[in-house]
């Protein structure tokens, strides 16, 4: 059985990224030291998720609890992890 054509993956989600993301953008805004190039952008935001726990949805009740995480220790913690992946990627670049 071929499993991703049985069923649409399409609504699962890692609302991770979206924090993620979001965080980053705000470090970019105040690090001009942080190289903004698509290889180090996407390193730092790969390496992040790598360090902090996913959050999948797969309905909209599970996109309203996400949105929650955004105002808990979750969202310290994606900041931490980001500032830990954006220090590892100044150090060695993959450029």
């Amino acid at each position: 059985m071929d499993i991703s054509s049985s069923y649409n993956f399409e609504y699962l989600k890692n609302e991770a990224e979206d924090v993620v993301k979001e965080v980053l953008e705000e470090e970019l805004e105040k690090d001009d030291e942080i190289c903004k190039c698509q290889d180090c952008v996407l390193d730092i935001v790969a390496f992040a998720l790598n360090n902090i726990k996913p959050i999948y949805k797969t309905s909209l009740t599970g996109s309203l609890y996400a949105k929650t995480v955004r105002h808990t220790e979750y969202f310290e913690a994606a900041r931490e992890a980001v500032k830990y992946a954006i220090d590892v990627v100044k150090k060695n670049p993959s450029h």
